[in-house]
Parts: C-alpha cells; structure tokens; sequence
C-alpha cells in the first residue's frame, strides 16, 4: 500500500526543510497543492528543494511546472476537466464520484476517491458511505489504481485496507503535528510519518 502525501494549501517557512527531512524518511509521493496560488511561489518552493526528489512530485494546477523541473507528473482536481492537451503520461486525478473510477483507471496512474472521512485540515465533511465503498470493492472498483483521500489518518488506514484501496493520500493528520506559526522544531511530524510509513507496509 502506497503513501502519498499532499502539501499545506498555503506555503510557510520551514517548509522546504520539512519536504527534504520527509523525502530523506522515505517519502516516494508528494502532491504539491497550493490552490489559487501564484506560480512563482511553487517555482520558489521547488528550487529550495534537492533536484533528486523532483520525480517524487505531481502538480497541481500549475502544469508547466512538470516540464520546467521535470516533475514526475500532473494532477488534476476537479473530476468534470479533461486531461490537459501534451499530458499523455503520469497523469493522476480526483472524484468524489465511485461511477467514475472505471472510465478513469484507464488514463491516469491512479485516482483520489475522496471524501472517505471528515478532512482533518479544513471543514470538507465525508461525502461517501461505508456501504458505498464496501460496494465498490465488491465491484472491483476499488483497487491498487485507487488512493483513499478525506480525513485519513493513523487510525483509519487499516479501514481503507480492508477496502482494498492500493494506497491513500494524508494531509491534516501529519501536517497537524506542526504549527506553522508558532513552531521551528518538526521532529513530531518526521516521526508521525515513519509511523504512517510502518501502518501502510
């Protein structure tokens, strides 16, 4: 089961040692989610960062910058847009949508099924039942190509295991082990994602 990690919405300053300290730990997917951002902030974020770490990395929203660092890939959010024109490969993307994931499996790398839980960043509620996503992995719906997204967490990982979900992408749950406003010291969060790490393997 793979583990996938999205960033904070807003940028702050530690982050780019934090995203280092991470890749270090092991970390092989990283979203880079700014939205309604400047671009030039994500450029400014990823030349702070080592270049051996790019193809870990999928955009969002700001497509060029897969080419500009020679990024692993693209991610695209809202379930009803197309596929950008040039983007053939490493393409990964969102729905809220279970009758999406078939059509949506043969042209993306993998797909977030979201939302499974209450986000733990922001005010998102769950938008899918338990009985909807033990239907769909009754269906084969759900499998390696699916990542859960929503309110993941340390404690509700071995849940999307037994829904066969082949990984899933956390926010809140690490990223809430440091205040961005307050803090300097990130040893909590490099620990809280070994033990994610440990959880998925």
């Amino acid at each position: 089961m793979k583990l996938a990690i999205l960033t904070q919405p807003t940028f702050f300053v530690e982050e780019d040692k934090i995203l280092s300290a991470l890749f270090e730990e092991g970390l092989d997917i990283l979203h880079l989610h700014k939205p309604d951002s400047e671009p030039v902030y994500c450029e400014r974020l990823l030349s702070l960062l080592p270049n051996n770490c790019y193809d870990k990395i999928r955009v969002h929203q700001h497509y060029y910058l897969k080419n500009e660092y020679d990024l692993h890939g693209i991610h695209i959010d809202n379930a009803d847009d197309n596929i950008p024109d040039g983007f053939r490969r490493h393409v990964t993307r969102s729905t809220p949508r279970i009758s999406d994931l078939k059509e949506f499996k043969k042209k993306t790398d993998y797909v977030f099924l979201h939302s499974l839980f209450d986000s733990l960043h922001d005010n998102v509620k769950a938008s899918l039942t338990i009985q909807e996503m033990e239907d769909a992995r009754d269906k084969g719906l759900i499998d390696r190509n699916v990542f859960a997204l929503g309110g993941m967490s340390l404690e509700n990982i071995g849940y999307a295991k037994e829904l066969g979900f082949g990984g899933v992408c956390v926010c809140g749950d690490l990223w809430n082990r440091f205040n961005i406003q307050h803090e300097m010291d990130f040893k909590a969060l490099l620990q809280h994602f070994i033990k994610l790490r440990k959880a998925l393997s």
